[in-house]
Parts: structure tokens; sequence; C-alpha cells
């Protein structure tokens, strides 16, 4: 299974409720074989509010028909890129070593 993360995007606190993960993104996620579930983690600033959104997914090949060919490269709906006051260049990738 392998795990990637993208990591470090901040939403204006304001505009956070005008995306719906679970009932736009998550039925999209569903869609892709492979895909095994992930989490989404938030921490309330003083100013903003940072998520990371970590995917699960069984193969390299489920994260390349997530991604596409340059996986390396974050993926969000176009609606959450306008809110995004920053975001990483880079989407980094893990192995998962252990599950509980």
């Amino acid at each position: 299974m392998h795990g990637t993360g993208e990591v470090g995007p901040r939403f204006k606190t304001q505009s956070l409720t005008k995306i719906s993960y679970k009932d736009k993104v998550l039925p999209e996620l569903r869609k892709i074989e492979g895909y095994k579930g992930g989490y989404v983690l938030r921490l309330d600033g003083s100013e903003e509010v940072e998520f990371v959104v970590v995917n699960l997914f069984e193969s390299w090949e489920a994260v390349k028909r997530f991604a596409g060919p340059n996986y390396g490269v974050p993926v969000f709906e176009p609606e959450a890129k306008k809110l995004l006051c920053r975001i990483e260049a880079l989407a980094n990738h893990y192995d998962v070593r252990a599950v509980q």
C-alpha cells in the first residue's frame, strides 16, 4: 500500500466551508481503482487553517491513475485551488511500512 501526502495547503478560514470534501472529492476518489482511503488532517492557526491530505493507494499504478504521469505535482479541485493562500510545489509520496 502506498500513501501520498499533499502537505501544507492553507485555506482562508472564512472560505473553508465552501469546499465539500465528503460530498464532492471523496466520491471521485472512490471511483479510482486502487484507492484505499485517506485522511484529512486539520490544524487551526490564529489566522489560517492548514490541512494535510493523505491518500492511500494499493500501488504506484493507482497513484498514477489518480495524479497522472506527473504525480509529483499536487492535485486539487479547481474550487479548492481558488481558496488556497499557499500550496506546496511537490506532493510527497511515502510507502506505508506499518499498519495497526
